[in-house]
């Protein structure tokens, strides 16, 4: 197993570059299965639940080649022929879920198990199924999967509210209804730069979709998609998690260079919330410049749907916090339980305290290099955030969550000052 170590206390200097947006690419490809004609999609990043969602398509029968060092993906759906998505690689990873709004828009058809993913919070289907019936998919459950079928080989598309809003739901949701025989319309779905990138493709492939980035989506739905070739967006949660590190890893007064950036797709209360601290943002087209305070001025904040602020961010603002100078709250609205990296935290001397779905900070505590466990993707990088301004070294442990979703992350903070390298480690070896 690989864990990374970070020798503390070298200042984060030149540029970092972002990477694609994971969660966006996943949806993209989705979207390739609709159509029998090839799709290329640009600027995809080589992540590991990336490579995980080419394995689930190829056992459609989809041809799949990834150029990672390109980052261009080709997909052709033309041979698909198996409307199925298995146990062994949806457990892997929730947003294989995509699959079952996929399948039943290409095919009338489809069998996909129910989905994994981080070993935390409930992130039920219940919406996506719903969702499918509205439609006009029959559904039942057998032995852990969804099965669907279009009782006439096509949706009949229809009506349905999504309570509370959901990313995964809506774009399932599109994903069926845009090859539906009829018209369909969506309320109260999500407004994310995942969604909105995700019908601008849609659109170019030649569905028919009204009211793209509100609450309110309409579709009607064609016979058939063709082909396009795509550019994915920079990954937003990247950009945040980076802003973090230059704050509270940059040199007072000395900018951080952040590359192929979209700092509007954070919304304007990150943005807000970030500058309060003290930190100052300078925007030149894709760049952007982080320039660090002499102190950190603690800010509260309230995770929320988008444009709130994202909960994908709130561990590591945990981290800014713990980094200022007081106290403040992070107050978590989204996944109750989104607190497993507080344990870790702590034993960093960070001294944060959870108390219902809310974590209250206090600053400027000494950060002390301990080995620390990964639970799940966000808190995974949150722990190397402290690592990166702990007195001594960090063991950061199973990296294969933070893998997930950064990629290459270790390379890029070492390109610009950081001390951290990856090794193996025996998880199981006694203590020397």
């Amino acid at each position: 197993m690989d864990k990374l170590v970070i020798r503390g206390g070298n200042p984060l200097q030149g540029t970092l570059p972002v990477s694609g947006s994971k969660n966006t690419a996943l949806a993209l490809m989705s979207a390739a299965l609709l159509t029998r004609e090839p799709v290329i999609l640009r600027h995809i990043p080589d992540l590991k639940d990336i490579r995980t969602f080419c394995r689930v398509m190829e056992v459609t029968g989809t041809e799949v080649a990834f150029d990672t060092g390109a980052h261009t993906l080709r997909i052709d759906a033309g041979p698909l022929n198996r409307s199925e998505a298995p146990y062994e690689l949806v457990k892997r990873m929730r947003a294989s879920f995509y699959m079952l709004g996929a399948l039943l828009g290409r095919t009338g058809q489809a069998r996909v198990s129910l989905p994994g993913g981080c070993a935390w919070g409930p992130r039920p289907v219940d919406l996506h199924i719903q969702g499918m019936k509205a439609l006009g998919a029959e559904i039942s459950l057998d032995k852990g999967y969804v099965v669907a079928r279009a009782p006439l080989g096509r949706l009949k598309g229809g009506d349905f509210t999504l309570s509370p809003s959901s990313v995964g739901a809506t774009i399932n949701f599109l994903l069926a209804a845009v090859t539906a025989a009829g018209p369909s319309r969506l309320h109260g779905a999500a407004t994310e730069p995942d969604v909105i990138e995700f019908c601008q493709m849609l659109t170019a492939m030649g569905a028919h979709i009204e009211g793209i980035g509100t609450r309110t989506l309409m579709i009607s739905g064609v016979d058939a998609l063709g082909g396009v070739s795509f550019d994915n967006c920079p990954d937003r949660i990247e950009l945040g998690t980076f802003m973090i590190a230059a704050a509270i890893a940059g040199r007072p007064g000395e900018p951080v260079t952040l590359s192929h950036a979209r700092p509007e797709h954070l919304g304007q209360v990150f943005l807000q919330a970030f500058e309060q601290t003290g930190s100052r943002v300078k925007v030149d087209g894709s760049t952007l410049e982080v320039i660090p305070p002499h102190r950190l001025t603690p800010v509260s904040i309230s995770t929320d749907i988008y444009p709130g602020f994202p909960t994908d961010l709130q561990a590591q603002w945990t981290i800014l916090l713990a980094c200022a100078d007081g106290n403040a709250k992070v107050l978590e609205t989204i996944y109750h339980d989104r607190f497993k990296h507080i344990p870790e935290l702590r034993r960093m001397g960070i001294n944060a305290v959870v108390v219902g779905n809310e974590v209250v900070v206090e600053g400027g505590n000494p950060i002390e290099g301990a080995a620390v466990m990964s639970t799940d993707l966000r808190a995974s990088v949150s722990l190397v955030l402290a690592g990166m301004v702990a007195r001594g070294e960090t063991h950061v442990l199973r990296i294969y969550h933070l893998d997930r979703g950064y990629e290459g992350l270790e390379t890029k903070l070492a390109a610009a000052g950081i001390d951290v390298r990856r090794e193996r480690y025996d998880e199981w070896a006694d203590p020397s």
